[in-house]
């Protein structure tokens, strides 16, 4: 993805941008979390794009994909033909991210002003001039050279009404992985995400896929079946 930025999106816009701002750079970088971001340091001079790896493995499966922003651009404004699979998930990530790097570039980023008008001008642009299905090209042809697998197969999407039906008010439930693992009871059911107590005074709205079953709600189950 960091390769696919430089070499398809930063290339030929690199001469713009340095138009506007001169010995401006570009750098890419790999988080161990799930951060993903654009990032601008006026005493440097440089941009910051940088892709997680837990927010790329979570575009690797449907069940952990929809939550995301970049699911909804893609289904919603017709990017790639509205079809949401791993590979274009990926390619749009790549634009999304670089979307702000010229919407910074413009002057058109403000506090409490991101995902504005212009930065959808920027992302409309990398996708109607052919350099989001250029990024997919890229990021495929590189990932079969290293024997890494992109999978363009569409995602069938989990229904989140479908979704809602099987969490309840009072139901024991977990989210996040090791270190990071919570557990606490349903307080409310949302349209997308369940609003989750897992102290007095600690709350959390967890998507409806990131919710699982937590081990005292089974033996809850298991007790009122006995």
């Amino acid at each position: 993805m960091c390769q696919a930025t430089r070499n398809i999106l930063w290339q030929p816009a690199q001469a713009w941008v340095r138009e506007r701002n001169s010995r401006t750079d570009l750098v890419l970088r790999v988080g161990s979390g799930q951060a993903t971001y654009h990032r601008y340091d006026p005493r440097t001079k440089q941009h910051l794009i940088n892709y997680g790896v837990r927010m790329i493995a979570a575009k690797r499966q449907p069940e952990t994909a929809q939550g995301w922003l970049s699911t909804r651009e893609i289904r919603e404004r017709g990017y790639f033909n509205g079809e949401v699979s791993e590979l274009n998930l990926l390619a749009h990530t790549c634009c999304h991210e670089f979307a702000h790097l010229l919407q910074y570039s413009a002057g058109r980023r403000h506090l409490g002003s991101v995902h504005n008008p212009y930065f959808y001008e920027a992302l409309d642009q990398l996708h109607n001039s052919g350099a989001a299905d250029a990024t997919r090209h890229y990021l495929s042809e590189q990932a079969s050279s290293a024997g890494v697998e992109l999978s363009g197969a569409v995602y069938e999407l989990p229904n989140p009404a479908r979704q809602r039906q099987q969490w309840q008010v009072g139901d024991s439930v977990c989210f996040g992985e090791g270190s990071h693992r919570k557990q606490g009871k349903i307080i409310r059911v949302n349209r997308k995400t369940c609003t989750v107590s897992v102290t007095q005074h600690s709350r959390y709205r967890v998507p409806l896929q990131l919710l699982r079953q937590s081990h005292s709600h089974l033996l809850d189950r298991v007790s009122s079946q006995v």
